[in-house]
């Protein structure tokens, strides 16, 4: 009976979880604050340097996550459309890199010269930035006006696996809405990917 017990408490404690998985953070309408973050390239990175845009891209993600690295061919061609768009993009690795050797700044700054980023690609040291955003998965991303109101908020678009099979690119959609002032939909949809490392 006992055993039965702790199972049921386990579930639901599991269930829980899931359940408050993304409750904290930024919520679609709310206006985002700045952050200040070190790129691999050595440099301090604020997305108040980015002037006269008109919006913003917020990409948490990393160099381990499979469903990152699935994603890293797409963020480049992303960052292209997205300053086409007048957008400002960049990418911010959250995980903490005594949890996940292979995400520390030194391997940042290896993959980012592998593939050739386009993007500014930053450390979120001390993992201060991502639980502001509510990111919980890598890749996440956040996508926000020039006012910084959270527009969009969610995955890169509807098919992680296969690049070829994407029928709907969320955050191109939500740029080109941003773009001519219309409402954003969907303004949310799920960050399909891996839990961000964290000691915590």
């Amino acid at each position: 009976m006992k055993k039965l017990l702790f199972l049921c408490m386990s579930m639901m404690m599991v269930l829980s979880l899931a359940a408050n998985d993304g409750d904290n953070g930024y919520k679609v309408g709310d206006t985002a604050t700045d952050f200040e973050l070190k790129g691999v390239d050595g440099e301090m990175y604020s997305l108040s340097d980015f002037k006269d845009v008109k919006g913003y891209v917020v990409v948490f993600t990393c160099n381990t996550c499979p469903y990152s690295v699935m994603y890293e061919d797409r963020l480049i061609s992303l960052a292209d459309e997205a300053k086409k768009a007048g957008f400002a993009f960049v990418a911010v690795n959250p995980n903490d890199p005594e949890v996940q050797p292979g995400d520390s700044f030194e391997k940042m700054q290896t993959r980012a010269k592998e593939k050739s980023f386009n993007f500014p690609y930053l450390f979120d040291e001390g993992q201060t930035v991502y639980p502001v955003y509510g990111a919980t998965r890598t890749p996440h991303v956040f996508v926000m006006n020039a006012d910084m109101k959270v527009e969009y908020i969610g995955a890169v678009d509807d098919n992680a696996r296969d690049a070829a099979a994407v029928q709907q690119q969320y955050v191109v959609n939500a740029m080109m809405n941003i773009t001519k002032g219309q409402p954003v939909d969907p303004s949310m949809t799920k960050a399909i990917g891996c839990s961000i490392k964290t000691k915590a």
